[in-house]
């Protein structure tokens, strides 16, 4: 980078954006598109126009549960953001209380009651927007968090489970032998014939999560009707293994929550990002040797192709996304001075796996529409700070919104077009 102050030349404004990849180290790993870093003729403060001529989301993968985007023109601080919003604070419906009424498998209350609160729902996207929030009061015998419950001002029928707040769902499963006149088979019969498979010999040996039966309260039979009923997200879960005569009879209540409070109510499996690598050739590789460098990658980053100037076979970049940044060609002398490794600091190439209840590119949407009324929440926060003064004005609000509207899909469709409504913030 130069040593003089600015103002920067485009070569210049290029090279800033990337992060050093050595053989060994990591250069550059600090942004300095600070105000005043390169001097008063270089211009780095921060303005809307600019963040919206650079900004640039384009949605490279976009199936119901898996997502991968790219989101170009930010700081890794709300890149960052985004991800922390995405694990922890979009929310969602699971099961929170366990109502054990009979277990006697060999599995503990208090395993079974965990092992169902890890199960992701699903369900009407209406619906789970329409269910409210479920305050659930602390122990009597806390008095300082009963204190501060108070002095928060909760409506009381918010801690009171109504079809509003609470979904319930029911499992009572038993084992028992196969007959001949229920199943068409003789368990018993086939055990004495040396049959060692418990499906042959017993019903209901395995109890999975779509043996939870939803049991509709009030105006829940209408918003979750049909194929947007509550049920788990995948039906094949492995709840537990019976034998004849265990049986579980549970009933449980499922509330809306957010990550932050406890990990089952996080809306994705992953939420990760990555920066974009950058593959130099500085002189051509040729012949054997781009062979041997396009085996240094994974398949698909560099391509060999034929030099029309020499006649013979170049190595090429090819596509740089498929790069997993090994720094494999680094360890070849032949390569060291030929190739330059680096990463695109500004260029985030997200991957989303959503649990089953919120569409994986809806996710990130959620995720840029709460950090939205953060912004708009702490802004408020300061206007009371400083009334009656117009010297805070804070516009992420606005960037964030022209996030949400320039987001291209797969399918070439914008946000907007999509529609966009989501959850409030539950804090």
């Amino acid at each position: 980078m130069p040593t003089a102050w600015g103002p920067l030349t485009d070569e210049q404004l290029e090279e800033r954006r990337i992060v050093g990849i050595n053989a060994e180290t990591v250069t550059h790993t600090s942004a300095n598109d600070i105000p005043g870093h390169y001097g008063p003729q270089q211009d780095d403060t921060w303005d809307l126009d600019r963040f919206t001529e650079q900004l640039k989301v384009d949605f490279h993968q976009n199936e119901p549960y898996d997502a991968v985007f790219s989101l170009v023109g930010v700081d890794a601080s709300i890149a960052n953001a985004f991800r922390r919003i995405l694990v922890a604070e979009v929310p969602t419906l699971a099961i929170e209380d366990v109502f054990v009424f009979n277990n006697t498998s060999i599995i503990q209350d208090e395993v079974l009651a965990h092992r169902l609160g890890l199960i992701p729902l699903t369900g009407g996207e209406e619906g789970l927007q329409w269910m409210r929030w479920f305050r659930k009061p602390p122990p009597k015998d806390d008095y300082a968090a009963q204190a501060t419950f108070e002095e928060e001002g909760h409506d009381p029928s918010e801690s009171v489970p109504s079809d509003y707040n609470t979904v319930v769902m029911t499992l009572d499963v038993e084992c028992r032998w196969a007959t001949t006149e229920l199943d068409g088979r003789d368990g018993k019969a086939l055990a004495k014939a040396g049959s060692t498979d418990p499906e042959e010999r017993y019903v209901n040996t395995n109890v999975f999560a779509r043996d939870l039966v939803f049991e509709p309260q009030g105006g829940q039979e209408k918003l979750f009707a049909g194929e947007d009923r509550i049920r788990p997200t995948n039906p094949d879960i492995l709840i537990a293994k019976l034998r004849p005569g265990q049986k579980i009879h549970v009933r449980v209540h499922c509330i809306k929550g957010i990550g932050a409070d406890h990990a089952k109510f996080s809306p994705v499996a992953t939420a990760s990002y990555r920066l974009l690598p950058k593959i130099e050739i500085k002189e051509p590789i040729l012949d054997a040797d781009a062979k041997k460098f396009a085996r240094c990658f994974p398949r698909g980053v560099i391509e060999i192709v034929d030099d029309a100037k020499t006649g013979r076979k170049k190595a090429v970049v090819k596509d740089t996304m498929k790069d997993t940044v090994s720094r494999e060609c680094l360890r070849h002398p032949e390569f060291v001075d030929k190739v330059k490794l680096g990463r695109y600091r500004d260029h985030f190439i997200f991957s989303v796996e959503s649990t089953g209840q919120i569409r994986s590119d809806e996710l990130f949407l959620d995720s840029v529409r709460l950090l939205k009324a953060k912004s708009e929440r702490f802004k408020r926060h300061l206007d009371d700070l400083e009334e009656g003064s117009s010297a805070t004005q804070i516009t992420l609000a606005k960037a964030l919104e022209h996030l949400i509207n320039t987001a291209t899909f797969a399918d070439g469709r914008s946000a907007i077009e999509r529609g966009a409504s989501r959850h409030d913030t539950p804090h």
